[in-house]
């Protein structure tokens, strides 16, 4: 399934040079789940540099890796018109203490519903959706969780303020997620402990140059299994040398995943644009 579309995400690479129609920087990068945005937090962005008369394609690889277990997540997205997000991902969980890996799918939609990130009065503001099918259930089913499969809804605002600390570009993004999702779902989605479905999530960046901005990140997760899962941040650095490629680097600080404490490591990511 995910080589079908993407097979059909790059026909409409081959049809189009790199969209070109915003600012370098601005659509952000690719998010774990698929969604543009930083590495953990989908941002209210579209990928790509599409304007409203382009449409535009981004292909992603990204891998986090702390003490006990290694995420490595690809996809792609697709633009159109600066108005619709679709995306998709495949996600690949290896838990080192069981010698396994776990994989997931994850297909999503964005839509932004009003503003625009730099130019616009009040912050640009879009609500998504992230279908996730847990292809490898047999350890969440072991933890309690109720089902393989489940969707996300989140709504999103951005806002990128120019010249605002000692004339660096400031840039903030708000999340709010409604989610049973287990560790992203790759530990199932709901269980016995389940008492709070909303997340709150946000980032925030200076971008020292046109091409390089810092941030810091942080996204809520439930404790549907009752493991005391603890919230996720990281520190990054993302570099935008031009608007066909972008490279993110994390230190991610993931707390307790599935029990096992201090699971902290580097993060990467590379994103194309076409």
């Amino acid at each position: 399934m995910l080589k079908l579309l993407t097979t059909f995400f790059l026909f409409f690479s081959t049809q189009l040079f790199a969209a070109e129609g915003k600012l370098i920087a601005t659509p952000g990068v690719s998010q774990v789940e698929g969604s543009a945005g930083g590495g953990l937090v989908p941002w209210a962005q579209l990928a790509g540099y599409a304007s409203q008369d382009e449409y535009a394609v981004n292909l992603f690889c990204s891998q986090g890796s702390v003490d006990d277990f290694r995420l490595r997540s690809c996809g792609a997205q697709l633009n159109l018109f600066d108005r619709v997000e679709f995306s998709l991902a495949e996600q690949t969980f290896r838990v080192n203490a069981l010698d396994t890996e776990i994989k997931q799918q994850i297909l999503g939609v964005k839509t932004r519903l009003y503003g625009d990130l730099v130019y616009s009065k009040w912050p640009m503001l879009s609500v998504g959706m992230q279908y996730k099918d847990l292809k490898d259930d047999t350890i969440a089913k072991a933890l309690g969780a109720d089902d393989n499969s489940g969707v996300d809804w989140y709504i999103a605002t951005s806002k990128l303020h120019l010249g605002a600390i000692a004339g660096y570009n400031w840039f903030w993004n708000i999340t709010a997620r409604y989610t049973d999702a287990n560790e992203l779902g790759l530990l199932g989605f709901g269980g016995p402990n389940q008492d709070n479905y909303f997340m709150f999530e946000a980032s925030t960046a200076i971008l020292l140059s046109r091409e390089l901005a810092f941030g810091i990140e942080y996204r809520q997760k439930p404790n549907n299994l009752g493991l005391d899962e603890d919230s996720w941040s990281d520190v990054f650095v993302a570099w935008l040398p031009n608007k066909s490629v972008s490279v993110t680097m994390a230190w991610l600080d993931l707390g307790k995943i599935a029990g096992a404490p201090d699971q902290d490591g580097l993060y990467l990511s590379l994103s194309g644009y076409f």
